[in-house]
């Protein structure tokens, strides 16, 4: 007689996962699937109703002390940090002409500086484990391109730099770093538009829908597992086949 398969919870030491900007979109569906997974789940935030069995801790992106400080007291009470996942993020769309310098700053300094701030943090316990998975959550704008988001696809596609620098510099360590670039998803943002625009979105996107949040957090957790150990420094597409050939 064999013994019955262990559950995720029996053969997998829960971890300590942080999802940063956890309390809405895409962000709080990667959170809430890490938890369903039996992972400890922290999130850096800045206010706003979070998904049951997440720890919150507040603390903006762009400020290097506050992260820094959040980081410590997750350490000190779930314990060293496993997986970081980088999602949090803002638009200020514009066109070129007139978009400001604190339009095309805001967005840098929260989407790839926020971004920076936490991997440096959260690199430091990997580094000591041997061990650590880090996700960016990239977008397809980064790599295709949008008028009138030259900030945001800046921001975004310098994360394709990171991962791969990260992947050479901390890859000998045990550590991956990857990027999801999600296209259009079905969020409160895009609900919002008008239904032509939708359909119109819709129409350049090879599958002919947007994307459920669970679609992406799912591409996530598999970079996260050990599954993906060997992946580092990629670019994975969640996008229905919208931005294929960049």
């Amino acid at each position: 007689m064999t013994d019955a398969p262990a559950t995720p919870s029996e053969a997998e030491t829960p971890r300590v996962v942080v999802v940063t900007g956890a309390a809405r979109g895409i962000g709080r569906t990667i959170a809430e699937r890490f938890v369903a997974a039996g992972d400890t789940v922290a999130t850096l935030y800045r206010g706003g109703d979070l998904p049951a069995g997440v720890h919150g801790f507040v603390a903006d992106v762009t400020d290097s002390a506050a992260v820094d400080g959040a980081f410590a007291e997750i350490e000190k009470t779930l314990g060293p940090v496993e997986v970081l996942v980088a999602n949090a993020g803002v638009t200020r769309d514009q066109l070129l002409m007139r978009m400001s310098d604190e339009d095309f700053e805001t967005v840098l300094d929260v989407n790839l500086t926020g971004t920076f701030r936490c991997v440096r943090r959260a690199s430091k316990g990997m580094i000591r484990a041997r061990k650590g998975r880090i996700v960016l959550l990239g977008s397809v704008i980064g790599l295709y391109g949008g008028p009138g988001q030259v900030n945001y696809s800046s921001s975004k596609a310098a994360l394709v730099g990171m991962a791969r620098s990260i992947t050479r510099e901390l890859g000998g360590r045990g550590i991956t770093a990857n990027v999801v670039a999600p296209g259009f998803v079905e969020t409160d943002m895009t609900a919002a538009l008008p239904e032509a625009t939708q359909k119109e979105y819709k129409a350049s996107i090879p599958a002919g829908r947007f994307a459920s949040t669970e679609e992406v957090a799912g591409v996530v957790q598999f970079l996260a597992s050990d599954a993906a150990a060997y992946v580092s420094g990629a670019v994975i597409p969640v996008d229905g086949g919208l931005g294929m050939g960049h």
